[in-house]
């Protein structure tokens, strides 16, 4: 496995799935690549491909030119590298649209970001990682570099303990596998703050990241579980530590996270 900054890059399919008849191998390896590109990154070689996905050059080659004829890459002939065409962000924004979530929360996170001055954002998660999809700012002096498509991580970050704090029991252990082999020796110190999460959804209904995703970052998780059954979100709401200390966190911000969660549901299902 290979690291791209919070999120988790599988160099191969899982065996299980290889040996999986519906499961078409070319494809995954073809989406691979296209996870590749980091932050602020605009373009990158099949050399870069190619470290990055484990996959031979060889293999990189064939996959990066069938996706620059269907538009999903853009090849720049004086570097040799390719940058991500216009089918992925039409893909990406077909997504975003496509959640009525966005639209129906995004007022009511405004608003709770220009009552504290802070950042309130939206996520869900992207394998072992949460990526941002709604992100709004609260004018306050200094903000978090976050913005819809970052990934924070899932194991010490707010929203992503808010994520594990609401899922099921048996989908929580099994994603908590991943993360401890994908943590290594800083298991032991994430997995303590995953379960205090889960005690803290379990009495006070948000989740706490006192300086665990970031040492200077503190902040706070809600989990947003949608009655139609579809995926779990989560909420969350931080800032620079020394701006945003614990007592207020918890007494000022925390209730108001909370209340916005709930008058979001109470919007999309009983209106």
């Amino acid at each position: 496995m290979r690291r791209r900054d919070d999120a988790l890059v599988a160099d191969e399919p899982a065996a299980d799935e290889e040996k999986d008849p519906r499961f078409v191998t070319a494809l995954a390896r073809g989406l691979e690549l296209l996870r590749c590109f980091r932050k602020d990154e605009t373009a990158l070689g099949n050399q870069d491909f190619a470290e990055r996905t484990g996959l031979p050059k060889p293999t990189v080659s064939r996959l990066t030119y069938t996706l620059a004829k269907l538009g999903y890459l853009v090849y720049d002939p004086p570097t040799g590298k390719y940058r991500l065409g216009t089918a992925v962000l039409a893909l990406g924004y077909a997504s975003l649209s496509g959640m009525g979530i966005r639209q129906v929360a995004r007022p009511l996170m405004q608003e709770v970001a220009s009552q504290t001055r802070l950042q309130v954002a939206l996520g869900g998660r992207d394998r072992l990682s949460m990526i941002y999809l709604e992100c709004c700012h609260g004018g306050g002096p200094i903000t978090l570099s976050l913005d819809v498509g970052s990934h924070i991580k899932l194991g010490t970050s707010a929203m992503g303990r808010a994520y594990l704090a609401a899922l099921p029991d048996a989908e929580r252990t099994a994603l908590m596998g991943k993360l401890e082999e994908h943590e290594g020796k800083r298991w032991p110190a994430v997995h303590e703050g995953i379960l205090q999460a889960v005690e803290d959804y379990r009495t006070r209904g948000y989740c706490r990241s006192i300086g665990s995703w970031k040492s200077e970052v503190n902040a706070i998780g809600v989990p947003f579980v949608p009655r139609n059954g579809s995926a779990v979100l989560a909420f969350n709401c931080g800032g620079p530590a020394f701006l945003v200390d614990r007592r207020k966190l918890e007494e000022e911000y925390a209730p108001r996270l909370v209340a916005m969660v709930r008058r979001i549901d109470a919007a999309l299902f009983n209106g």
